[in-house]
Order: structure tokens, then sequence, then C-alpha cells
């Protein structure tokens, strides 16, 4: 078969919604492109090293908060077969695979694509001509034409002539009532023209607006993009919050009057850090793909200094505030109100909820947490509390020393936690509109 007649052949099956997708890697970013693509009649089989996830899914049950069990038990009554597995063979039968495997930092703060080439390798022991491979993860330039391209060409295979190759960035905000998968415009970038336009045509079943771009690199390049500004702009307001804070100015109201402005101005707001998979991530892979061509980022390091600092300012707060109750921060109670990343998730990647209990713990505090979504803190790459979540009640909240509100979860009562509280901690505005000595800003 020429490179013409099987491009055309695998154009004509996403046409006809009969070619096969596999998703590898069903998290937060992979089960919803599978939901996505099951729902628009495509046959998905959906991978995972993780077999718990696996019998969830076949269960007809979710462990994402913001993906109803109904979704997941409808993907086993659609026209077209839909399998959740470990059994990582069967991409032998499928003709796009598409990749949503975590690319976090080590503890030096370098990229760790571990997960990525690993998924790879899996991949081009089971590659056949005909197939398109799609990365998702985000990442720095190059690891698409570079890194990957070279495990699945040791094949035999060539990309571009043999097999499709090519990258497009995930844009999920996991429960966002505007912006679903279907409706965010998705960026795609190919190795070869050839391989841009078939994906091109799978994304663009299922989603409403394709943006194509002239190269993988460029895609890879648009979501680091996209994370370094919101991270820049973060630590630009948190580096104001610490400023106004000495001069005795509200930050939130400073923000709330400047977005007033019709023109030129979008509003960003402060927090105890950054938090989710991207913004705290995403910036440190194109940092340390800038010293491989002698350039420094200043403005991107600069944004994450101040922005890994901020649990350090929360903490400090805290212990001024107790200290002003006479209560030393060693042997204080305190109860963390909010584990995960951002209000109405159950996702605590990189949450600095989770770096606030570090620090606490190392000044002698005892800390715990509620969260309504999160029942029991599971173990993290980095982070191994055995805690759980203790009920919030008016009793629960009057036997801490301090409430610290982490996480702005719209489900808080933030009166009740006011005024049962000893003194609260507010990292997030919540308890704006209840005036009260007990409440302290950080």
């Amino acid at each position: 078969m020429s490179v013409e007649q099987m491009n055309d052949h695998l154009l004509e099956k996403i046409q006809r919604k009969e070619a096969v997708v596999s998703v590898i890697g069903l998290g937060y970013v992979g089960l919803p492109l599978a939901i996505e693509f099951s729902t628009m009649g495509f046959p998905v089989v959906g991978l995972d090293i993780d077999e718990g996830k696996v019998s969830v899914l076949n269960a007809g049950q979710s462990y994402i908060k913001h993906i109803p069990a109904e979704k997941v038990k409808a993907l086993f009554q659609h026209d077209k077969p839909f399998a959740a597995t470990a059994d990582f063979a069967r991409l032998r039968e499928v003709d796009c695979i598409i990749i949503c495997v975590p690319t976090p930092l080590n503890k030096y703060r370098e990229p760790d694509i571990s997960f990525v080439l690993d998924t790879t390798r899996t991949i081009a022991r089971h590659l056949r001509p005909g197939q398109l491979v799609v990365l998702e993860s985000s990442t720095y330039p190059g690891t698409t034409d570079e890194d990957m391209r070279a495990i699945l060409e040791a094949t035999g295979l060539k990309a571009g002539e043999d097999f499709y190759l090519a990258y497009s960035p995930e844009r999920e905000d996991p429960n966002n009532p505007d912006f679903a998968l279907s409706t965010i415009p998705k960026i795609v970038g190919g190795y070869t023209p050839g391989c841009l336009e078939v994906a091109k045509a799978l994304y663009g079943a299922v989603v409403a607006r394709v943006v194509p771009v002239s190269s993988t690199r460029t895609a890879e390049a648009a979501k680091l993009l996209e994370n370094i500004y919101r991270a820049v702009n973060i630590a630009l307001v948190n580096e104001m919050k610490l400023l106004f804070d000495r001069m005795g100015i509200d930050i939130w109201e400073v923000i709330d009057a400047a977005k007033t402005k019709p023109f030129g101005f979008q509003a960003f707001y402060p927090g105890p850090g950054l938090g989710g998979h991207c913004i705290p991530v995403d910036p440190f892979y194109l940092t340390w793909k800038a010293r491989e061509y002698d350039f420094s980022t200043r403005f991107i390091e600069l944004a994450g200094e101040i922005n890994t600092a901020m649990p350090h300012y929360v903490v400090e707060r805290t212990m001024q505030a107790l200290n002003g109750r006479g209560t030393p921060i060693n042997g204080a109670r305190i109860l963390l109100l909010g584990l995960a990343y951002k209000r109405d998730v159950d996702d605590m990647r990189e949450s600095p909820s989770l770096k606030l209990i570090e620090l606490f713990r190392e000044r002698g505090a005892r800390v715990d947490y509620n969260d309504p979504y999160i029942s029991r803190m599971p173990h993290l790459r980095r982070y191994h509390y055995e805690m759980a979540s203790v009920p919030l009640t008016a009793e629960t909240l009057a036997g801490y020393d301090c409430a610290v509100i982490a996480t702005d979860h719209t489900c808080y009562d933030y009166g009740f936690i006011v005024e049962h509280s000893r003194l609260v901690i507010d990292t997030r505005n919540a308890a704006a509109g209840y005036r009260s000595d007990k409440v302290v800003k950080a």
C-alpha cells in the first residue's frame, strides 16, 4: 500500500467513525477524551497500567468527581464498543493512539518524561503500518519529533511514511462549567503534512474547531506559552499581595477595581501557591530545554521563585496571627480547609495544601484537613501522609487553634466557619463578606 493509499484508508475510517481509538492514561485528561470519542461514535480502547482504575471503569463507576458514573455506564451502551484494559497488546488492533500520561518534574525540578518514553516503547512493540500516534502530555519542544520518533522509528517504520506522528496539547480544565472538551479549540501539529492531515481529521470529528500549526514543536511550544503566561501573571499578583500587605492595602480590592477597565487588563488572583498539573510544572520544561540553547529564561525562573514561596508566606502569616493570640506554632492545632488544588474538584496534583502541611508540621504544628471531595489522602509521588478528612462541625472547628482556608470550595459555609473558629487564615478571600477580627488574610 502506497503512502497515499494508506493516508486515504485511515482518513476514510475516521470519516466513517470506524477507526479504533486508543487513549493511554485514563486520568483527568485521558478519561474525558476517551468518553468524548466514544460518545461521538468511535470504538474506543482505554488503556491504563492501573488495574484498579480499569476495574472501576468496567464496573460502570467513576473515580473522578466531575465525571458522573452515568457517563461511564453509558460507554458500554453505545453502538460502538468501549473497553478499559491494562492489556497493551490490544494496541495492535487500534488505528489511532493518543498518549495522555503524566509529565512531572523530578526532585531537581527537571522534566521527567519517563512516562512518555516508557509508553512510546510499549507502543513500538505493537506498532504497525498505518497507525496514528499522538502525544497530548505537556512537554518541551522536540519531545515528539526527536525523542518519541527515535523510539518508534527503531522498529524500522518511518514517521510520515509508514505511520503518522502528531502532537496535540490537552487543554482540560476540570469542572469548568463554561468550557467542555468538545468546545475548546484543539491545537494540532504533525511531523509531516500527511501526519497533520490525519490528526486534524481525527480531532475534527470530536471538537468544534481544530487549530493546525506548522509542526509538533510549535504545538508543544504553544502549550507551554499558555501556562507560562498564567504562571507569570499569577506571580505578579502574588508579589503585589506581599507588597500591599506591608502597605496595608487589600490586594483583592485592588484587583476588583482594576478589572473594571474594559481593555488592557486581565484579572489574575493570588493564592497560597500554584496547583494543578500544568501551571506549576510546564514553565520549568521550557527553562530546562532553554539551557540547550544557552538561554536563560529569567521571567519564568523569577515567577517560579515567587509562586513556590507563597506557602512559606502563608505559614509565616499564620505564625504571626497565632503569636498575636499567645499561641506558639509549636504544638498548635491547625485545620486545613481544602486539599484540592482548586475549588470544587478532587484533583490534588501539585496542590499547595500539600506543601502547607509539610511546612506546618516542620514547625511542630499538629495538622488535620477537611475536604468534601477527598475523604482520604492517597500516596502521591512526593507526599505520603496517612490522613483522612475530619468532619466540619462547630465542635471540630472550635477544637483547633486556627482554620486555614487553602481551597475555596463553594460548598463551604464561610459564615459558619468564621463563627465557630478561633482564628481563620484566609488565603483565597473566601471569607471577605464576613467582617471579623478572627479573619486574617494571607
